[in-house]
């Protein structure tokens, strides 16, 4: 199970794996595929420094990539204090509420109260790439669409291929004529900032779009040796998984309770909202996501606004300890996800019964 993307990015196997664990990504990357290393969570770019440099060490020498939050067009932004200073009274009075209704503990004494995840601002994201120009990552993903002109040539200058997600074949046509090299086209059963088109749709019209000119990475609803097959049958050049790594052994980020959130949880357990970043994202669905739904709710505001007021009910929610109120972006594929497995199991096992469907397939006209 050899193709384009293989070659491009020196894997042995078509699989690029995101997560925001540095432990998973090398372990991906070990195991013959792809590791991407999520920044957003990476307020300081000192520890994502610290990060990549782990990675250095623990891959083997194979290649690994990172993913960062950064629009196209660089928005006006400011510090947190003034991005807070902009959030209505009644979205903060509405979140407190909602916490003290859900049973949910403050913060212990003495710990810090988060300003936002400001990964998702773009001077922070900019300050990732800065890193990541500095580490040898084969691959910089960007999960908002191509990034700017001059980071695409810093990236392609030091000898890293250029990935962007697209929801549409309009948004990969654009993506291709900006310069990158790898589009991903992620269906709407993707977990975390996803479109409103089905994988089975929306991958070959990306590929009839695009597919001539670069490589098409196939994402949302991939989870077995048999959706991988699929995505190939569909005319991509390999796949680009996330929730599947959630429950993987080295997955570190995060708390027992999100464990075994993930692991209840059905292919029907997730829901496309606006309320965890601000842009549609597909997340768990529970009493959390279940108050922004009900009436008298307020809207969510604009990213980055969404995630500076809910910085801190995120981090009180993770932490309570009580699986119903985990907020945490995740496909619809999570139903799969029924034990702890270590990365090298997970990826021998897809590749295998990826063989083996195609293996399969090729007899079916014999």
């Amino acid at each position: 199970m050899r193709t384009s993307v293989c070659d491009l990015l020196g894997i042995e196997h078509p699989i690029v794996g995101f997560t925001p664990s540095e432990h998973v990504a090398a372990a991906i990357s070990r195991a013959g595929g792809l590791g991407v290393l999520g920044c957003v969570r990476f307020n300081d770019p000192a520890d994502l420094d610290a990060a990549l440099t782990w990675m250095d060490k623990n891959t083997d020498g194979r290649p690994y990539g990172i993913d960062v939050v950064m629009p196209a067009r660089v928005p006006a932004e400011g510090t947190a204090q003034d991005l807070s200073a902009k959030i209505p009274g009644t979205h903060k009075e509405f979140v407190e509420q909602t916490l003290l209704k859900l049973g949910v503990p403050p913060l212990a004494e003495g710990e810090a109260t988060p300003d936002g995840v400001l990964g998702w601002l773009h001077s922070v994201a900019r300050q990732h790439v800065e890193v990541a120009l500095a580490h040898p990552a084969r691959l910089i993903a960007n999960a908002l669409g191509p990034p700017p002109p001059d980071v695409i040539a810093s990236a392609h200058s030091a000898g890293m291929v250029v990935a962007a997600l697209a929801g549409k074949a309009e948004h990969a046509r654009r993506q291709v004529a900006s310069g990158v090299d790898i589009v991903v086209a992620q269906g709407y059963e993707a977990g975390g900032h996803t479109g409103e088109i089905g994988s089975m749709v929306l991958v070959p019209e990306i590929v009839d779009a695009v597919g001539g000119e670069i490589p098409v990475l196939a994402a949302g609803g991939i989870g077995s040796g048999r959706q991988i097959a699929a995505a190939l049958a569909l005319g991509a050049a390999g796949v680009w998984m996330g929730s599947a790594w959630l429950v993987t052994r080295e997955y570190e980020v995060g708390t027992a309770a999100l464990r075994t959130a993930l692991i209840n949880a059905s292919s029907s357990d997730t829901v496309r909202s606006r309320i965890y970043s601000g842009k549609p994202a597909r997340l768990l669905r529970n009493r959390w996501t279940q108050a922004w739904s009900e009436p008298g709710a307020p809207d969510p505001l604009p990213m980055p606004l969404q995630n500076v007021l809910v910085a801190e009910a995120h981090r009180r929610l993770m932490e309570s300890g009580d699986p119903d109120v985990i907020p945490m972006p995740a496909g619809q594929i999570i139903g799969r996800l029924t034990e702890v497995r270590p990365v090298a199991d997970v990826i021998a096992d897809l590749v295998r019964e990826a063989d083996d469907t195609l293996y399969r397939l090729g007899n079916l006209n014999r």
